[in-house]
Formats: structure tokens, C-alpha cells, sequence
């Protein structure tokens, strides 16, 4: 009787979690109609962190772990090692990429800084001062021999000259940070290290604000909306968009997938409603509006990498950087049309 009892339990607690998921309308997302990203082959093992491409929409460079430095010249349907003398071990890491026209810059650790005005022809490593607290993790070229530069814990510095000469922009350093974005107008968010708290500052403050995070679950990643607004990935596939009227108050948390247990690692716009969010396993989640409902890139999930990062140079030319030299390029036209075509 008692192995009975014990059945009839089991069973129970099946139909009560199969009832669970059914309620939930996002248990398992449905798949988008095709795949449109294409898995590139590159000469590399390493972990990919940037890509960026000159005015020329052909000329590319993706940057990675162990100095890695790859250059397409058709697009980024083939790309090809290059290197550069570091004078360091192969340990060097470049984080970051940007390019304003033909200028380019390239940052990375321990304390690079390579600046470029020939499309990457050539490449300079410009000097750093020693009492640079800590080491260069994100770059932005903003104009004609001007650029931003960030530092893992915080730092933010602008060159107008070249990199000859380097201005603080806040008086102190943060902390190490997680990850660090910029904003098209110049504002930044970093979430702490231990993704506990997240720090914001804007052109003119004198040094960044802190802010707890909404709830218990850690804090993965933060960057900005189309509109300006924050939107913060948290443990547990959890999303989030601030308030459209306060940056200090916070929408409902959406969870896109409920059956999911592996994280969301970033999140870019295509257009301003068209959404993609990626993570570890493959995970791979697009929202055509706004964040309202999601659906998910089925195809993907069998390409063994976490997807680190999603960046779209425009809204016809993306890319996806993950782990052991994943890297995937959007195509938004169906293969089956382009056959045809």
C-alpha cells in the first residue's frame, strides 16, 4: 500500500509541474521562422571580446584573448590572423576595438594602447603612463585623433591629440567592474565586479553613482535602449528595462524563457524594437517588439560556445562573439531566397 501511496505522489508532483509549465506562456519560446546567422569559420581557439570595421563597410578586425587580432576585407565572410609585437607574453589580452573613419584604435591588458590611421595597415603602441589606474578595458573613437577610453575598475579618460595626451573625466576610480557601456551620447553604466551593485555617470559629473541592484539575483550585464533608457541582465535569465519616465525606477522583470536555467550574457538592438539577447549554451532570443514577447533561435543552440556578445554595425551586418573563436554573422536575407535569387 505504502509503495502505492508513494507512486500516486510522484505522479502528482509530474502533473503539478507539467501543469506549472503550462501555465506559463514563455515555459518553452516558440522558434523564429529561420536562422539568419551563419556560423564563421576563424583561425582561432581564442575567446573573441570586440569587433569593429572602418568607413569601409568590407574592412573589419575582431580583437580576443592571447593577442589575438583577426581582419576581414570582404564583409567578414573570411577573416585572417595579423600580428603585432607587444613586447609582451602571449598572455596579452585586447578587449577593444573602434574605429572613426580610417582611424583606429585597439585597447587591451597589460596596458595596451594601439592607435592606427591607415584603416590597420600600420599599427603604433602608443605609451601609457605607469600611475594609470588599472588597465585598459573598453575604447571609443569619437572623432578625427579623438577618442574615450575606460579601465577595468572604472577610470575614464578622452585624448584629443592622438592618445599624446590623456584627460580624466571623473576624479576617482570606480572598483573593478564586471562590464562597462557607453551610451551614443556619452553616459555610462558599470555593474560591480561581484555584479552586487551598478554605478552610473554622465558627462559633467564628477564622479560615478552607485545604485543597488533591484532584487537578490546577481547582476550579469547592463548598457542603454534605443531611447536611452537601461536595460539590466540579472542570473536566472532575468531581464530588465528602466522606467521610460525615471532612470531610477525599474519596469516588471521579464524572464523570456522559464524553462531555461543558463544566463543571459548581452543584450543589442537591431532596430528600435527588434531586440536579440544572448547567453551561455548557445542561448540565443530575439524580440521583435520591444521586449513584449520573445521567440528563440533553435538552430544556434548546437553550437558549443557561450555567446559573449551581440553587435550590430548596422541594421543588415551583425555579429555574435563567443568562446574557442565563435563567431557568427547575421544574414537577414533566408538562404533559401538568396538560392533563388
Amino acid at each position: 500500500m505504502q509503495s502505492i501511496l508513494r507512486i500516486g505522489k510522484r505522479i502528482l508532483i509530474l502533473l503539478a509541474a507539467v501543469l506549472l509549465f503550462a501555465g506559463c506562456k514563455n515555459a518553452y519560446l516558440p522558434s523564429i521562422s529561420y536562422n539568419p546567422w551563419q556560423v564563421i569559420p576563424v583561425p582561432t581557439q581564442e575567446k573573441l571580446f570586440d569587433i569593429a570595421f572602418t568607413d569601409n563597410p568590407e574592412h573589419g578586425w575582431v580583437v580576443g584573448s592571447n593577442a589575438t587580432l583577426l581582419e576581414t576585407t570582404d564583409g567578414g565572410e573570411m577573416w585572417e590572423p595579423k600580428t603585432i609585437e607587444l613586447g609582451e607574453s602571449k598572455k596579452s589580452r585586447l578587449t577593444s576595438v573602434s574605429f572613426y573613419g580610417s582611424e583606429g584604435w585597439i585597447v587591451g591588458e597589460p596596458s595596451i594602447l594601439l592607435h592606427t590611421d591607415d584603416e590597420g595597415e600600420s599599427w603604433t603602441r602608443v605609451p601609457l603612463s605607469s600611475k594609470l589606474p588599472g588597465a585598459p578595458n573598453t575604447i571609443v573613437a569619437l572623432d578625427s585623433n579623438s577618442a574615450e577610453m575606460t579601465t577595468d575598475i572604472g577610470a575614464i579618460y578622452q585624448t584629443q591629440d592622438g592618445g599624446q595626451h590623456w584627460k580624466a573625466q571623473v576624479e576617482d576610480a570606480l572598483g573593478v567592474v564586471r562590464n562597462i557601456s557607453r551610451s551614443r551620447d556619452g553616459k555610462y553604466v558599470a555593474v560591480s565586479a561581484k555584479g552586487n551593485f551598478y554605478s552610473t555617470w554622465e558627462p559633467g559629473q564628477k564622479a560615478w553613482v552607485g545604485h543597488n541592484r533591484e532584487n537578490s539575483r546577481r547582476l550579469e550585464n547592463m548598457g542603454f535602449t534605443e531611447d536611452g533608457r537601461l536595460w539590466m541582465l540579472a542570473r536566472g535569465g532575468q531581464l530588465r528595462f528602466s522606467n521610460r519616465d525615471s532612470s531610477e525606477e525599474w519596469e516588471e522583470p521579464i524572464t523570456p524563457e522559464y524553462s531555461t536555467s543558463w544566463g543571459f550574457l548581452d543584450l543589442a538592438y537591431r532596430t528600435p524594437e527588434e531586440i536579440w539577447v544572448s547567453g551561455g549554451s548557445g542561448n540565443l532570443l530575439r524580440s521583435v517588439d520591444g521586449g513584449e514577447t520573445w521567440e528563440k533561435d533553435q538552430e544556434v543552440e548546437n553550437v558549443p560556445a557561450n555567446f559573449y556578445k551581440v553587435v550590430f554595425i548596422n541594421q543588415e551586418k551583425g555579429f555574435i562573439l563567443g568562446q574557442n573563436g565563435t563567431l557568427l554573422k547575421y544574414n537577414s536575407t533566408p538562404e533559401s531566397e538568396e538560392a533563388q535569387a
